[in-house]
Order: C-alpha cells, then sequence, then structure tokens
C-alpha cells in the first residue's frame, strides 16, 4: 500500500477490521516492525485524539515519531505551479515534501478545510500535494474531505458492538454554533456502503453532503422516523454542501437527547458540545461509545501503518 488517503484504500474492511480487534489483545506484538523507522505527524491544524493516538500507534509498532506543527512552526508552503512566490508563501510543496521524505519513512498530515472555496478543498491541495511529490508513504490524518482513520475506529467499535447481523445504523446532523466540514460525515458514510447494515442518513433540508458520496445511501429529513429502531446513532454536525460552508439553521430540536436515542448505542468522533449536539444524559449514560471510539483510534492507525510499514 502507498499511501492511505482514504476509505478506499482499505483492502478489505472486515479483514482489517478483525486484524484490529485482534491487535489489540497484544499491541506490541509487531514491535519489531517499525525498528528504525520514523514516522513524521505534520498538523496544519489542532488535535488531540489524532495526534496521540497515532503518535501511540507508531510506538507500539517500535516507530519513532517525529511532531511539527506547520501553523506555527514552518514556512507557510505554495501549491500551485508556476506560481510567482512574491506574497505570503515562502516554500513551495514541491521542495518541502521532498526534503520531509529525507527525514522519514510515512509521513502523516492533518489539514482543514477554509469552507470557502469548495473546488479548492475538495482538491485537497495539501494531502494531494504531498502524496504527489513525496517519496515516502502518506496517511490522511484528516483533510478536508475525509477522515479515513476515525471511519476505520468507527468500523472497529461497530463490530464490537453488534450483536445483530445487519444492525440499523443512523448518521444524524446535529445543530453547532461553528460552521463545520464534511470529512467525518463523509468518510463514515463511504465506511457503512462497504457494511451489511441497515443505513440512514438524517439531516434538515439544505444539509445534502455530497451526491457523489450519498449516492446509493436512503436519506430521510424525519429525525424521528430515521431513529425508529435503530442500533447505533452516529451524531455529527457539518455545513451546508450545496451553500458551501454556511450554517443554514441551528435548529436545538435536532440535538440527540436520551429520549430520542432509546435503547441505541450513541457514537461520536469527538470533541463535542455537551447540550448542543447532545444532551449530558446520553454523552454519561451507559449507551454512549465515544469513549471506545477514541480509543479504537490508536488500533485504527496502527492497522494502517502496519499495512505500509509491511510493504516498504
Amino acid at each position: 500500500m502507498k499511501h492511505f488517503l482514504s476509505v478506499n484504500d482499505i483492502e478489505s474492511l472486515p479483514d482489517w477490521v478483525d486484524e484490529a480487534i485482534t491487535l489489540k489483545q497484544n499491541p506490541y506484538q509487531f514491535e519489531d516492525l517499525g525498528k528504525h523507522k520514523t514516522l513524521c505527524l505534520l498538523f496544519f491544524n489542532n488535535s488531540l485524539r489524532t495526534r496521540l493516538s497515532t503518535q501511540k500507534a507508531a510506538m507500539q509498532l517500535g516507530m519513532e515519531v517525529m511532531i511539527m506543527n506547520f501553523g506555527s512552526e514552518s514556512w507557510v508552503l505554495e501549491y500551485q505551479d508556476g506560481s510567482v512566490m512574491d506574497q505570503g508563501t515562502s516554500e513551495h510543496i514541491k521542495e518541502a515534501a521532498q526534503v520531509v521524505s529525507q527525514y522519514c519513512d510515512i509521513v502523516a498530515i492533518r489539514a482543514f478545510p477554509d469552507l470557502k472555496d469548495r473546488e479548492k478543498d475538495e482538491a485537497e491541495e495539501v494531502l494531494t500535494g504531498f502524496a504527489k511529490y513525496a517519496s515516502v508513504p502518506v496517511v490522511n490524518m484528516e483533510s478536508s474531505t475525509g477522515h479515513p482513520l476515525q471511519a476505520l475506529a468507527d468500523a472497529i467499535t461497530l463490530a464490537e458492538h453488534s450483536i445483530k447481523p445487519r444492525p440499523k445504523v443512523v448518521l444524524s446532523w446535529a445543530p453547532h454554533p461553528k460552521a463545520l466540514p464534511h470529512a467525518v460525515a463523509n468518510s463514515f458514510t463511504q465506511m457503512m456502503k462497504l457494511q451489511d447494515a441497515e443505513f440512514i442518513i438524517t439531516h434538515p433540508k439544505g444539509y445534502e453532503l455530497n451526491p457523489k458520496i450519498t449516492q446509493g445511501c436512503q436519506i430521510e429529513y424525519n429525525q424521528e422516523k430515521a431513529l425508529k429502531d435503530a442500533d447505533f446513532v452516529y451524531v455529527k454536525n457539518w455545513s451546508s454542501y450545496t451553500n458551501y460552508g454556511k450554517v443554514l439553521n441551528q435548529d436545538l430540536n435536532w440535538t440527540m437527547t436520551q429520549q430520542k436515542l432509546g435503547q441505541a448505542k450513541f457514537m461520536h468522533c469527538l470533541p463535542v458540545r455537551r447540550n448542543i449536539v447532545v444532551e449530558d444524559a446520553v454523552l454519561d449514560g451507559n449507551n454512549s461509545l465515544v469513549i471506545n471510539q477514541a480509543h479504537n483510534r490508536t488500533f485504527s492507525a496502527q492497522i494502517v501503518l502496519k499495512k505500509i510499514l509491511e510493504a516498504l
């Protein structure tokens, strides 16, 4: 496997999930695999779970880890070919990616969208720029349009807690005071399309995700109807895709409550705004899987790194 950029780079989701669950029993069993190998983590945006879980995953594989925060510690990069760099950028991605490649065996990148120019965000200039010019494998730690490490962790969590051969899984939009990206919802949807499950996406009108990603998925604008008999409810906010990056409403009637959730298991990628996205009773209840999901972030990253190391 050259790069891990999206859910589509997972060769076999069931096999990877089974392998991750087995790996959890003995996380250090492959610690010689990464001996004398270095992982470089480049953060263009803030992180908590992604940074710590990916670093932990690498350490459990015996790797050394270098971390750099581009927002405060590096030159501002230029991405356009043929650009005249007489403004704010100081270094071109062509040189930066090649230089970074000399210092590590794998580079992992986290870079959010601006949510202003949809075409630019979908071009994924940071992620694709590094994938194009780096001479080492590139891992997506969340980009403008996808968060495959989170989706893989979610798949692990679903497998560990499902008691039905074909569970009903609902992805529900929730209110939020800020405009948020589509990355988590996109990758969760892509992952669910690889599952044997009844999958429904519910949101207010105007919050449709990229139709290329949701093609073939059931969309329900009535949240109560969508939640009926759900086994898992994944709650996440995202901004408008059609009216790109805009917050069309902050309808608190879409906040997830214990009454709405019923007996379903609750999922969220974190961080989460309490009593806006979801009420305390749900997060603190016995059916909340958010801490389990966060724990599984280590093993989703570890499986990805293991696959790449085995191919080096």
